[in-house]
């Protein structure tokens, strides 16, 4: 989520974590304040910025980053999208997947 006070300096960072550990797919969403007793908005990020982080995240090697401001991690809207990245991870060594229930297993085999 972005709008919370971070630093570009952040940002970059933790995309090159999430690529070193081999992450493949990276959303950028705008924080919204849920009520008067959460932390409130910092920042209310332009569709513009949402874009280059977009860009910066698929020209580090992500293989898709959805990013704006109506964008939540949550969306299943981009299964059909990460089965394919799974199918492209075949022939690597393993491969973490998660169930519909959020239960996580490795399989080796892949």
């Amino acid at each position: 989520m972005l709008g919370l006070g971070e630093t570009e300096d952040q940002l970059w960072e933790m995309l090159r974590v999430l690529r070193k550990v081999g992450t493949d797919v990276v959303t950028f969403g705008q924080y919204m304040q849920p009520t008067k007793r959460h932390m409130p908005v910092d920042t209310y990020v332009t569709p513009a910025v949402f874009e280059v982080w977009r860009q910066r995240a698929l020209n580090m090697g992500f293989l898709y980053c959805a990013s704006g401001p109506l964008v939540r991690s949550s969306y299943k809207a981009g299964e059909a999208f990460i089965e394919n990245v799974i199918k492209k991870r075949k022939g690597r060594r393993d491969v973490t997947m998660v169930d519909d229930v959020g239960r996580i297993s490795q399989d080796a085999s892949v």
